[in-house]
């Protein structure tokens, strides 16, 4: 099942890395029949932690969500999957528009870009999604559609050690999942916060390279968040997600 797959903890700890730094190629159905292969193989979605943003996800409705993952004919669709880490930073930032609201704001490893919607919601004055898989941007701008917003600008370069631009709030949601990655994102944000004083975001439902990250001090707890149950079956039994607040 390609759902299991992209979901199981074993798959958290071996994502390439390439995923996360080189843009990929499409392959599979032409760039304009994309949107129409988004809309047949997923489905709008809103029983999750924040039913006021509609997104288009697999779910045990999809063709693909029985269907062996080899057959899928893109890089893994993380994209499709509303992860616990961006729904407690989507929760946080629609509670609390202060946040964000007349702010300036990068979504880092935007996914689906439920908390770059929710930033938008909330009031941010300027909201970029930054995803290297060009299938999530086009993902992306069809959530924003559904939710009767006009499309946010997607990034799709790394931006990971970008310290050019500087954004008031960074959100990082589920970002922490492989050693090698943690440490080149620790040092980054160290950098980033020192020199811009930018608010940084993390959410994470306390995978394992979160928990052992090396700089735990270094961060505050701002909330916790029970999952919905079908949350909890698809990311096999966690059965919360934390906000977390990136201190100097």
């Amino acid at each position: 099942m390609l759902l299991a797959r992209l979901a199981s903890p074993a798959v958290w700890s071996r994502l390439p890395l390439i995923n996360l730094r080189f843009p990929q190629r499409l392959s599979g159905p032409a760039a304009p029949d994309l949107r129409t292969f988004i809309a047949r193989n997923t489905e709008p979605v809103r029983e999750h932690l924040t039913p006021e943003i509609s997104l288009r996800l697999l779910t045990p409705r999809c063709p693909f969500w029985s269907e062996p993952a080899q057959l899928w004919p893109f890089s893994d669709p993380y994209w499709a999957i509303y992860w616990p880490g961006g729904q407690a930073l989507s929760r946080y930032l629609l509670d609390n528009p202060t946040v964000t609201k007349s702010k300036k704001v990068l979504d880092l490893g935007s996914g689906c870009g439920a908390s770059a919607i929710a930033a938008f919601m909330s009031g941010a004055t300027c909201v970029l999604a930054n995803d290297i898989d060009p299938v999530a941007a086009v993902s992306i701008g069809m959530n924003c559609e559904l939710n009767n917003i006009a499309p946010l600008p997607v990034v799709t370069v790394s931006l990971i050690g970008n310290m050019e631009e500087k954004w008031d709030v960074i959100l990082l949601g589920d970002m922490f999942y492989d050693e090698e990655l943690v440490a080149d994102l620790h040092n980054w944000l160290i950098e980033y916060k020192r020199f811009h004083g930018s608010e940084i975001l993390i959410g994470d439902p306390g995978r394992a390279q979160f928990t052992s990250y090396t700089a735990q001090n270094g961060l505050q707890k701002v909330i916790e968040y029970d999952l919905a149950e079908t949350t909890k079956k698809e990311n096999y039994g966690l059965t919360s997600s934390t906000v977390w607040r990136f201190l100097p």
